[in-house]
């Protein structure tokens, strides 16, 4: 069974960066297609970003040329570089296989504030 376990976040100003890590244990997530999901205060889970086991990637519109998606199978970690943040992006940020196998991680918080 897989495990993932998301870090990187923190409190920022506006226009500040994080880059968030998702390191998974277990298995093997090379050939996975791996997401990145954030949950804003008070709001659903959202889709953020993807990248397929082909290295192809996607992006929400609302992120789309501010966040960039990577993956390194030698670390069995995939990332989140996020640039330009908003207050907006403020939210717990997790990570998951799009296909929902994998159980969701704790987590990591990113405050977007002055």
């Amino acid at each position: 069974q897989v495990q993932l376990v998301e870090s990187g976040g923190g409190l920022v100003p506006p226009g500040g960066s994080l880059r968030l890590s998702c390191a998974a244990s277990g298995s093997s997530i090379s050939t996975y297609d791996m997401g990145w999901y954030r949950q804003p205060p008070g709001k659903q889970r959202e889709y953020v970003a993807h990248i397929t086991g082909q290295r192809s990637t996607n992006y929400a519109d609302s992120v789309k040329g501010r966040f960039t998606i990577s993956r390194d199978n030698a670390k069995n970690t995939v990332y989140l570089q996020m640039n330009s943040l908003k207050p907006e992006d403020t939210a717990v940020y997790y990570c998951r296989d799009i296909m929902g196998r994998f159980s969701w991680g704790q987590g990591t918080q990113v405050t977007v504030s002055s």
